[in-house]
């Protein structure tokens, strides 16, 4: 794995703690460091990172807070 990419995962902390949890992609980035964007995609999937996943996030909170103020009336 070259140095660039070993950077990028010790500095973020959800690049860690997801190669820690698939291993295999220490093998997939040592033969193939094109694939980080792959990892990358595939953390904010898992992690739901993306803004669709923080859109949602939003709107459920909404959703929640305006179920709880009609039960309050």
């Amino acid at each position: 794995m070259n140095l660039d990419i070993q950077f990028k995962i010790k500095n973020n902390q959800n690049y860690q703690r997801y190669i820690r949890e698939n291993s295999y992609w220490y093998k997939i980035l040592n033969r193939n460091p094109e694939a980080f964007k792959k990892f990358e995609d595939e953390v904010k999937e898992k992690y739901q990172l993306r803004p669709t996943d923080r859109i949602n996030k939003i709107i459920e909170n909404i959703e929640l807070m305006s179920a709880v103020m009609s039960s309050i009336k």
